[in-house]
């Protein structure tokens, strides 16, 4: 009964059965964690070690920033650049966060934990689910699974980079940035969403050639605030 009254404020449909809900988890962690392998190419192809490549996958855990960081630093970057890059693709993890804690309530001592697996796919599997158990054991399963698989085609993606080759001719350097377009595309559903990331992306490739690799990264972060800067500009101007 408590667990019920716990879940009314989460409950959307009717219940899921867990073996859909670790089928559809398996299927996203599976799917995206192969990519690891593109970014194990990809980081030892630019310049990158081997413990380097791992250690980055281990820790920080969110491909868009992994790949961001070891694409600028591949261009020419200065180190700062790249991590201030990375670091800002990462900040939306934090947004996910403050959703997920209200769906999941996980206790103290798991958060802490948690917290590394709070990435676009464990999100998204995890808020499409009915009820706070199903969301639970959505984000548990392709957090683990996406987390194992990613790692390991980490490492073997590092280790064949060598055998591999110039990872340019293969294309394996848009591997990530593709990765990311298809998780985000179908979460732009508003006007507003679309045109911040349709203008994000006129900054980041408009200034590819006039700054230095990274920098445009940063640039396009202000996409989102000059769309709503001009969208409450047009609101004022209709409400006279």
């Amino acid at each position: 009964m408590q667990e019920q009254n716990a879940l009314t404020d989460l409950h959307v449909g009717p219940e899921k059965p867990d073996a859909a809900v670790v089928r559809d988890a398996l299927g996203v962690g599976v799917a995206v964690g192969l990519s690891g392998f593109a970014f194990g190419v990809t980081s030892a192809g630019s310049g990158l070690t081997l413990l380097q490549t791992c250690v980055l996958s281990l820790l920080v855990f969110t491909g868009a920033s992994q790949f961001a960081l070891v694409g600028a630093i591949a261009a020419g970057g200065s180190p700062f650049t790249a991590a201030a890059g990375a670091f800002f693709l990462g900040v939306r993890n934090a947004f996910y966060g403050l959703r997920l804690s209200q769906v999941l309530r996980l206790t103290r001592a798991v958060r802490p934990f948690a917290a590394q697996w709070v990435i676009d796919e464990t999100t998204v599997v995890a808020l499409a689910q009915p009820t706070r158990r199903s969301a639970r054991i959505g984000f548990v399963v392709t957090g683990l699974s996406l987390y194992v698989l990613w790692n390991l085609t980490t490492l073997l993606g590092a280790l064949g980079a060598e055998a591999i080759g110039d990872t340019a001719s293969w294309g394996l350097d848009a591997a990530g940035p593709a990765v990311f377009l298809a998780l985000l595309a179908p979460m732009l559903k508003t006007g507003t969403e679309r045109a911040v990331a349709g203008l994000a992306v006129v900054l980041g490739l408009g200034l590819l050639l006039v700054l230095p690799a990274g920098v445009p990264v940063l640039v396009a972060a202000l996409a989102a605030p000059v769309v709503l800067w001009a969208q409450g500009r047009r609101a004022g101007g209709e409400a006279r």
